[in-house]
């Protein structure tokens, strides 16, 4: 079996599951619960493609502070995106990068790096 071979699991909505301003504000015992995480990345990548964001073949950065379950959140959002056709994930070492840090990283056009876009895993308020 193709270890990359995309499947489709089937789901549905989680009530109460509405991003804010500073993203998607839950304890960790909430993000671990089935789908929970996933119908939310899912979702956001179904918005990306919707406001003509370059998905396909595009680059995703991803990273955290290294909280709880982040390296876990981290497995799934890849797969996730490697199933949407992201072609290049930029994540810190062992998943770890300061909140500023991956903000800066998503936001630099230097050199041709152009992400489309990031997740950022942490309970630090700071954008």
């Amino acid at each position: 079996a193709d270890p990359l071979a995309v499947t489709t699991k089937a789901t549905k909505p989680i009530a109460g599951q509405k991003p804010g301003t500073s993203g998607l504000r839950k304890k960790t015992r909430t993000f671990m619960e089935e789908n929970y995480l996933a119908n939310f990345v899912q979702a956001t990548f179904d918005a990306l493609r919707d406001s003509g964001a370059k998905v396909d073949g595009g680059t995703l950065v991803i990273s955290g502070d290294g909280r709880y379950y982040n390296k876990e959140a981290i497995q799934i959002i890849i797969k996730i995106a490697v199933a949407n056709g992201v072609g290049r994930v930029w994540c810190g070492t062992g998943g770890l990068l300061s909140t500023p840090a991956v903000s800066a990283v998503i936001r630099s056009r230097d050199g041709g790096f152009k992400a489309f876009g990031g997740f950022i895993l942490t309970a630090s308020h700071n954008p």
